[in-house]
């Protein structure tokens, strides 16, 4: 591979791994919300996160634009506060990858706590344990296979940008061009080689990417339980 290849692992790299702390910090306290809230308004707040998922990525691209340049509210904010313009930069590709890949981090994880039981949550609270205290040392610890797979999920999902990831980064070498960016750029030019190289890779990744989870979240077998 060229070295701007290489450029383009790095930084989808860097990417997914900033994107998916992100995701998790956010993620989480949304979905334990979203699991115990009683509101009428929980399938409006649901299908506001999981928009993403039916929403053309240059669609959310489109409007991130908008509320990130220089005319937008987003935009305006950051330029006030000296950090200058979003969009074309990692930060920006941050941002839109946070938004983008935040229904596959919060669902797995909403599904994990509802599954937990009111009663385990209530035992806890009869031994005196706060809120807190019921989250980080009850909720957190049985949810692990859900934040497991919502980290697996983040991380791989924002390797796997393209739409959302050319409308606010661009395709600057070294800065903003990832990896679905770079098979394009190498389709385009008639480099199906490099192209091939590329997405080979990508195929590879997704694969032990979904034979992990499968691994990881299958359901153990009961003591003694033979061959079906």
């Amino acid at each position: 591979m060229t070295p701007a290849d290489w450029s383009a692992v790095r930084l989808t790299a860097a990417l997914a791994a900033v994107s998916t702390v992100l995701l998790l910090l956010l993620g989480t306290p949304l979905a334990w919300w979203l699991a115990r809230t009683r509101s009428r308004l929980k399938p409006l707040w649901s299908a506001l996160v999981a928009m993403p998922l039916v929403l053309p990525p240059t669609v959310l691209g489109f409007y991130l634009l908008l509320l990130m340049g220089p005319q937008g509210p987003v935009g305006q904010f950051t330029q006030a506060l000296g950090l200058g313009r979003l969009p074309f930069t990692f930060a920006g590709l941050v941002v839109a990858s946070v938004l983008y890949s935040l229904p596959f981090v919060v669902q797995p994880v909403q599904q994990a706590f509802e599954a937990i039981s009111e009663r385990t949550l209530e035992a806890a609270a009869t031994l005196r344990a706060g809120p807190w205290d019921r989250f980080f040392s009850v909720a957190l610890p049985l949810a692990r296979p859900g934040l497991v797979t919502a980290s697996m999920l983040g991380f791989a999902h924002t390797v796997g940008e393209f739409g959302v990831v050319l409308m606010i980064g661009g395709n600057i070498p070294g800065a903003t061009r990832v990896l679905s960016v770079a098979i394009y750029d190498h389709v385009e030019a008639g480099d199906f080689d490099s192209a091939h190289r590329l997405a080979a890779g990508m195929v590879a990744f997704a694969l032990v990417v979904l034979v992990t989870l499968y691994v990881v979240n299958r359901p153990a077998r009961e003591p003694g339980a033979g061959p079906r």
